[in-house]
């Protein structure tokens, strides 16, 4: 069987024309790797060196210098503007700038703001009314309180005149006392003399030496100088009784005077925490410092213990701009090169080419796990006008031996 007369010829058939791939494309690859690296070449650099590695050089601006070459020694308070010194190494880290006093201002006490009297930028005093919250119940209730206080006040005042009136009244029924017991003993004098006469008459008469008319006057005298020594005794009594009387109008005078100075006493206290809730409706400047947030507006209710949107937590927030420093983030690798005390040069990044001196106040004595840094605070040297809190800044810390160079050429 021949099987060649099954196959299929295919033939040659039109073959496929090769075309070259055009150069251009692969220049364009290649010029499009290298933007590519150019653009993303500090990442990179940062991924190749490693969190730790902070040694870096920026350049130092300072003033001209002086014939021999050296620098005018700086001090505080000079001319902030930036000096031109030979660039310096060392570690380096980036921060902010922070002030060290700052305070969200609030009432302690809740209410609802009807004045305000700052916006962001307003330079305060010390004492300063920054808003003032509705008072009205606050106000009433310490006039009330004020009201009250001037009656206990009146009380007391009359309660001194009734015992002055009441020892008066005592001294006078003491004094009728020693009447009346001059007077009873007169009257018993003159009884005793009338029952003599009266016995001497009854004997006589006895005798048949005197008429019984005498012993009759006798007798009426006798009956009239008892029934006198009765009343007098009766008087005595009753001064007593006045002397009594005024003993207790003294007593009870002494009470009612304690009692209105004790209400005196508790209504002052009442009076004072009236004025301390007024005074709490009224928010006050803490220091001397400058308005960077208004939180609230006239019409809201603010209160200190604000958790949810009902009511603002704050009026406005200030800080003292003297107290302005540098707050950074120092990697776990360079604190051996950072101490207190040490000299460090600050670069904002709004005035980048400028340089500003610093010091390093305090260093933290926790680290963040999660960065792997260590907080370092750096204070100014000079505060400049320009400065503004939360300005992102970069500090480099001249190594130890650079350090002591610049403060010799300084000196």
């Amino acid at each position: 069987m021949d099987l060649e007369k099954l196959s299929i010829d295919r033939g040659s058939g039109p073959k496929r024309a090769y075309r070259p791939r055009s150069p251009w494309l692969r220049w364009v690859l290649i010029g499009g790797a290298v933007l590519a690296l150019w653009f993303f070449r500090n990442p990179l650099l940062r991924m190749v060196q490693g969190p730790g590695s902070a040694e870096t050089e920026l350049p130092r601006l300072e003033s001209a210098s002086s014939p021999e070459g050296r620098a005018p020694a700086s001090v505080a308070g000079s001319d902030p503007r930036p000096r031109k010194t030979a660039p310096v190494s060392g570690a380096s880290a980036n921060g902010y700038l922070v002030a060290r006093r700052r305070a969200a201002l609030s009432a302690d006490t809740p209410g609802r703001i009807v004045e305000l009297n700052v916006q962001e930028g307003t330079v305060l005093k010390e004492g300063d009314v920054v808003a003032r919250l509705f008072s009205d119940e606050a106000e009433a209730t310490l006039r009330r309180t004020e009201a009250d206080l001037a009656g206990a006040d009146v009380a007391v005042r009359s309660a001194q005149a009734a015992i002055v009136a009441s020892e008066r009244r005592l001294a006078e029924a003491r004094a009728l006392v020693g009447t009346a017991t001059s007077q009873r003993d007169e009257v018993q004098a003159g009884l005793t003399f009338a029952e003599q006469d009266f016995d001497r008459t009854k004997r006589l008469v006895d005798r048949g030496a005197v008429t019984k008319e005498q012993l009759q006057r006798a007798q009426s005298t006798l009956d009239q100088a008892r029934a006198r020594l009765t009343g007098a005794e009766f008087a005595l009594v009753q001064v007593n009784a006045g002397v009594s009387s005024a003993e207790s109008n003294v007593a009870v005078s002494v009470l009612q005077k304690e009692e209105a100075e004790a209400r005196i006493q508790s209504l002052s206290a009442v009076r004072d925490l009236a004025r301390a809730t007024l005074d709490k409706t009224i928010v006050r400047a803490p220091f001397d410092g400058v308005v960077v947030l208004k939180d609230a507006e006239v019409g809201e209710v603010v209160s200190p213990n604000a958790l949810g949107g009902q009511s603002r937590g704050s009026v406005a927030t200030m800080v003292d701009f003297s107290t302005l420093e540098v707050q950074v983030e120092l990697p776990e690798t360079s604190l051996d090169s950072v101490e207190i005390g040490q000299s460090a040069e600050v670069y904002l990044d709004a005035f980048s080419k400028e340089q500003f001196q610093g010091t390093v106040e305090r260093i933290w004595p926790t680290a963040n796990r999660q960065k792997a840094t260590i907080e370092v605070r750096v204070r100014l040297e000079t505060i400049d006008p320009r400065m503004r809190p939360e300005m992102g800044a970069r500090v480099v810390f001249p190594r130890k031996a650079e350090a002591d160079g610049a403060d010799a050429d300084s000196r």
